[in-house]
C-alpha cells in the first residue's frame, strides 16, 4: 500500500501557485533504475527514512526526472521515516537543465528560467554543482528611473548588483529608464544651458554651465534640472530661469507600477509613498536595498516559505 499524499495545498510554495524550494539544501538527488511512475516511486519511498533538513528528493532515471516533497515523523533523529509524500511532477512535467551560470538560489535567475518553460517544473544544476527546482515562478518587474550621464546609472548598477548577489529573496527584475540629460539638452532653444553638477560628464553643442560651480552666465540659458535647482539658481542669481524639470519622481509611470527612483528631497534612508520609493542622490547600497524591500512590502509580493 502506498504512504499518504499530502494535499497540495499543503505544499510550501509561494504566491501565485509558484514552486521554489527556499533553498538547494533543502533539495535531495538521488539516481534510480526503476520508471518513474507514481506506483514506483510510492514503492520505493515506502519504509525509507529522510535526512532532517530533506524537504524534496528529485529522481532521476537516465533522462528522465521526477520530483516529489516528503514530510518526516517527528524527531530530533538526523533521519527519520518518510510518512507521507506528493509527487510534484513526472517526467512528461518535468524539464531538466544544467546551466552553470545560474544560482539555484536568486530567484531573479530562476525565475527567468521558468519564463521559457511555462507549466513545466524545471529541475536546474546550476552554479557549484547545486540542484533544485522551479515551477512557474513570476517575475516582479521594478521601474528603475534614473538620469544619465553617466551610464549606466549609479542606481542602476546598485539594483543590478542586489539582484545577482540575491540580497532579496524576491524575483525581481528591473526595468532601467533613462532620462538622458544630453537628449533633454538638445531641445534646449536658448544658446546655454545650466546642469546641476559637473560629475556626470554632460557634453552638448551648447554653452554649458553646471550650477554647483556658481558660474558667472553670460549667454541666456536654460536650466535642466529639479526643484532644488531651481531654488538654488534663485538663490544665487535672485531672479528665475527658463527651466525644463528633469526630476526621477516626474517620470513615473502612472500605472500603479512599482517604481524606485533617486531625489534630493530624500535626505538618508527612504521614502515611500504609494508604489513609489525614493532614495537620496547620494544613496547608499543599504538605503537602495530597503527601499525595495519596502516596495515588496507595500505591493505584497514579500511572501514566501516558512
Amino acid at each position: 500500500m502506498l504512504l499518504g499524499i499530502r494535499k497540495v495545498s499543503e505544499l510550501r510554495t509561494y504566491s501565485r501557485g509558484t514552486m521554489i524550494p527556499k533553498h538547494c539544501k533543502d533539495v535531495s538527488l538521488r539516481t534510480v533504475d526503476f520508471p518513474l511512475t507514481p506506483t514506483n516511486i510510492g514503492e520505493a519511498i515506502k519504509g525509507k527514512k529522510a535526512y532532517t533538513r530533506t524537504r524534496y528528493y528529485i529522481l532521476r532515471n537516465k533522462n528522465d526526472f521526477a520530483v516529489i516533497s516528503v514530510e518526516k515523523e517527528n524527531g530530533n533523529e538526523l533521519f527519520r521515516n518518510i510518512k507521507s509524500f506528493q509527487i510534484l511532477s513526472l517526467p512528461d512535467e518535468t524539464v531538466f537543465v544544467e546551466d552553470r551560470t545560474i544560482d539555484v538560489i536568486n530567484r531573479t535567475q530562476m525565475a527567468q528560467l521558468s519564463q521559457k518553460y511555462k507549466g513545466k517544473l524545471v529541475v536546474v544544476q546550476g552554479m557549484f554543482n547545486h540542484v533544485s527546482f522551479v515551477k512557474d515562478e513570476a517575475l516582479i518587474r521594478i521601474n528603475v528611473i534614473d538620469t544619465v550621464p553617466p551610464r549606466p546609472s549609479k542606481l542602476s548598477v546598485m539594483v543590478e548588483k542586489i539582484i545577482s548577489m540575491g540580497l532579496i529573496d524576491a524575483p525581481i527584475v528591473a526595468n532601467h529608464i533613462e532620462i538622458d540629460l544630453e537628449s533633454v539638452a538638445s531641445t534646449v532653444k536658448t544658446k546655454g544651458v545650466i546642469f546641476p553638477c559637473k560629475a556626470s560628464g554632460i557634453s552638448c553643442d551648447k554653452v554649458v554651465y553646471f550650477l554647483d560651480e556658481a558660474p558667472e552666465i553670460s549667454v541666456e540659458s536654460t536650466l535642466v534640472g529639479c526643484d532644488l535647482s531651481r531654488r538654488i539658481f534663485k538663490s544665487l542669481y535672485k531672479r528665475e530661469a527658463g527651466f525644463i524639470d528633469i526630476c526621477p519622481r516626474n517620470y513615473v509611470r502612472p500605472d500603479g507600477s512599482l517604481a524606485l527612483v533617486k531625489c534630493c528631497k530624500v535626505k538618508s534612508g527612504y521614502e515611500l509613498r504609494n508604489h513609489v520609493a525614493a532614495v537620496p542622490w547620494g544613496t547608499t547600497i543599504e538605503e537602495v536595498k530597503d527601499a525595495l524591500l519596502a516596495l515588496l512590502k507595500v505591493s505584497g509580493n514579500l511572501k514566501g516559505n516558512d
